[in-house]
């Protein structure tokens, strides 16, 4: 995402549906050392104090089939043209 002179984003369509974000709705960042998480703010809302909280709610939930990291990266990503495969 690009920052505009004004310091604003869109947050993209696919994040605004999924947190039922709309017009007026309020958000928040929340930052810790890895980054910045945006969440709803107000009712309804999952209450995360920290970064590491979500993170931690949200660990062992991906499923990749069976397929190690390795494998799992080169699927989503694509394969990697600059790597020697000997």
């Amino acid at each position: 995402m690009r920052v505009t002179e004004k310091g604003q984003v869109t947050i993209p369509k696919n994040v605004r549906d999924r947190l039922n974000i709309g017009p007026g709705s309020e958000v928040d960042f929340v930052m810790s050392d890895e980054g910045v998480m945006l969440v709803k703010t107000g009712a309804g809302r999952d209450e995360f104090e920290s970064f590491e909280e979500w993170a931690k709610s949200v660990e062992g939930k991906l499923d990749t089939g069976g397929m190690t990291t390795d494998e799992y990266m080169e699927w989503l990503r694509g394969p990697r043209d600059d790597l020697d495969r000997r």
